[in-house]
C-alpha cells in the first residue's frame, strides 16, 4: 500500500514515515498544502494521512478540492484540533477517520490496517491464498502453520501477490505501489524479488508464475 504524509512538523512528520515504512508501507513525505493536488495527480496513493495545520493550503481545504475534483482516496486527519465541531467539519469534508494529537503509534497502524483491509476488500487481519496465511498485524506468513523467514520486501511482494491470487500482477503495478519517491526500486528489482519468492516457496504447493508480457501471478493450484 502507497501511504502520503501530509504534515509540516519535520520532526513528526519524519517519525511517522520511519514508522510505516518499517510497517511495510511505501511512504512519501509532504510539508505543504499546496503540494498535494499536483502530488496525488500524478501519483496513485491507497491513503493520506492529513494535518490540518499546514502552510500554504490548509488540510481542510485540500480535502475539500481533492473531494470536489472527484479524488476517493482515503482520507485519514492527524490533527491537535480536538474540538467537536473540529471533527465533525473534517468529516462532513469528506475525511474518512479523524484522530488528535497526541496519538499512540500502535494505534495509528491498526487504523492504517483498517484501511488496507477495506481496500483488499476483508473484514479479518488475514489473508489466505491456498496453503498461504498472511497475518497482516504481525507482518509474517504462514505455510501449514510454519513462519516464511522473509525479507521486508519479499513480504510485501508477495503481500500484494496474495491480494490478487489467480489475477496477473504488472511488475509497474507491484512497483508504484511499493516504491516511494527516494526508494531505489525497479521493474528489474521486483524480477530479483520474485527469484527469491519463488525459491522461499518451493514445495509449499503455492508459485508464481510468469505470465509474458503481462506480469506475475500466484499460482496456488500447482507449484508451478
Amino acid at each position: 500500500m502507497r501511504v502520503l504524509v501530509i504534515e509540516d512538523d519535520t520532526t513528526l512528520g519524519h517519525a511517522l514515515q520511519e514508522f510505516l515504512v518499517e510497517q511495510g508501507y511505501a511512504v512519501d513525505w509532504l510539508q505543504e498544502g499546496d503540494q498535494v493536488l499536483g502530488a496525488v495527480a500524478g501519483q496513485a496513493y491507497d491513503l493520506l494521512l492529513l494535518d490540518l495545520n499546514l502552510p500554504g493550503m490548509s488540510g481542510l481545504d485540500v480535502l475539500r478540492q481533492l473531494r470536489a475534483n472527484g479524488q476517493q482516496i482515503p482520507v485519514l486527519i492527524l490533527t491537535a484540533r480536538d474540538g467537536v465541531e473540529d471533527r465533525v467539519a473534517g468529516l462532513d469534508a469528506g475525511a474518512d477517520d479523524y484522530v488528535t494529537k497526541p496519538f499512540e503509534l500502535p494505534e495509528l497502524a491498526a487504523r492504517v490496517r483498517a484501511f488496507a483491509r477495506r481496500r483488499a476488500g476483508q473484514a479479518q487481519p488475514f489473508i489466505e491464498a491456498g496453503p498461504l496465511v498472511f497475518d497482516t498485524v504481525g507482518r509474517e506468513v504462514r505455510v501449514h502453520g510454519e513462519r516464511l523467514a522473509l525479507s521486508v520486501r519479499e513480504l510485501s511482494v508477495l503481500e500484494m501477490l496474495m491480494g490478487r491470487a489467480g489475477r496477473v500482477v504488472t511488475k509497474r503495478q507491484i512497483v508504484n505501489s511499493l516504491s516511494a519517491w527516494d526508494a531505489d526500486f525497479s521493474e528489474n528489482a521486483v524480477e530479483v524479488y520474485v527469484y527469491r519468492l519463488r525459491k522461499r516457496l518451493e514445495g509449499t504447493g503455492a508459485g508464481i508464475q510468469t505470465v509474458r508480457g503481462f506480469g506475475y501471478l500466484l499460482d496456488v493450484e500447482s507449484a508451478a
